[in-house]
């Protein structure tokens, strides 16, 4: 079993009547990467200062190998942070600026050397060490930044947003340098996020934050494939809400039956939009489990054409098509819901 590095209980944070961040609980493996993903004002660059010791916790704890950190001023612990601007300090070159922790650590001066010029090389910056930081580009300063953290061998890397700044090529190949290392070096690390496909295509582990609670922990995968909310499932782009009833174990539904273990009652079937199967209509035989659906609307994309479609019970469903030949708005079809793509989900009460 991996042991966990990092550890939040009840973490809790308010100014004043606001209540920020609402008792948190969460685990951060040994090694991994976990994001924390949610929308702006969520909670989540919050509960990062309250990691690295910047803002004083108000309730709960965190702990670091089993031991808690809150007696630590933020100087003491055993972590590195980048920002969202590199903050780098412009009278040094890009080696200086490197090497600052370091000094710091009163690490002596051929060992700073041999770190920084290995870090350096890992963040395919070797060339540029003399350099000034002001003649850099963004994606640059802010590998220096990166270099600048990981240097130290901090036992906890956090990371608030330190892409949001550049283009998308830009922050395309900062997540796959980032990831390379963190793999590399082994490091525990929490990246704190707002771009769902940056959290999955970065994390071991995603913990969406919502109004300052951790709505669903888990790999990647599972959001997609086993939303547990149904805030949850839209955050991630779920589309697709069926409306229906439970009994005796069985969802009904307009587009089918799904088995559940959830009680008797009014529930909620989600499916991804490009799980949902399309067939042409027409006088020919339907194909098994297919219900008649009507297109209400189609458009191309490129790769594929996203189109919405009516159901007999008045529910849209939204789905992906590669090939829609001839068919216009009105026109009828079949449509194929997977109960294994199926998460059926309790009605959202708020």
């Amino acid at each position: 079993m991996t042991a966990t590095a990092v550890a939040l209980r009840g973490l809790t944070k308010r100014y004043g009547d606001s209540t920020v961040v609402d008792g948190i609980d969460l685990e951060v493996p040994a090694g991994s990467l976990t994001a924390l993903l949610g929308p702006s004002g969520c909670g989540k660059t919050t509960t990062l200062r309250m990691v690295a010791g910047l803002l004083p916790v108000d309730a709960g704890d965190v702990l670091f190998d089993g031991e808690s950190v809150l007696h630590l001023a933020a100087e003491r612990r055993p972590v590195a942070m980048v920002f969202q601007k590199p903050l780098l300090f412009p009278h040094l070159s890009v080696g200086d600026n490197v090497a600052f922790g370091l000094r710091m650590q009163k690490v002596d001066k051929p060992a700073r050397r041999e770190r920084v010029a290995r870090m350096l090389s890992l963040v395919r910056l070797s060339e540029l060490a003399d350099r000034q930081v002001g003649e850099m580009s963004g994606g640059q300063e802010q590998r220096v930044a990166l270099a600048r953290a990981l240097v130290t061998e901090p036992q906890v890397l956090l990371l608030d947003e330190p892409f949001s700044q550049l283009d998308a090529g830009l922050r395309v190949e900062m997540r796959e340098l980032v990831r390379g290392l963190q793999q590399q070096l082994e490091v525990t690390t929490l990246f704190v996020t707002h771009d769902q496909e940056e959290a999955v295509g970065l994390s071991d582990q995603v913990a969406l934050v919502l109004d300052g609670r951790v709505e669903q922990l888990g790999a990647p995968r599972e959001f997609y494939e086993a939303p547990r909310t149904l805030r949850a499932a839209r955050f991630f782009g779920g589309r697709n809400e069926l409306p229906g009833h439970v009994a005796g174990g069985l969802f009904t539904f307009a587009a089918g039956v799904v088995a559940t273990s959830l009680p008797d009652g009014p529930a909620v079937a989600v499916v991804r939009q490009e799980a949902v199967r399309l067939a042409a209509g027409g006088t020919g035989a339907a194909a098994p489990g297919s219900v008649p659906a009507t297109l209400v609307e189609s458009r191309f994309l490129g790769t594929h054409t996203a189109v919405v479609l009516g159901l007999s019970d008045g529910t849209l469903l939204h789905a992906v098509a590669r090939d829609l030949p001839g068919l216009a708005p009105g026109g009828h079809l079949f449509v194929v819901v997977p109960a294994s793509a199926c998460t059926v989900l309790p009605p959202d009460r708020g």
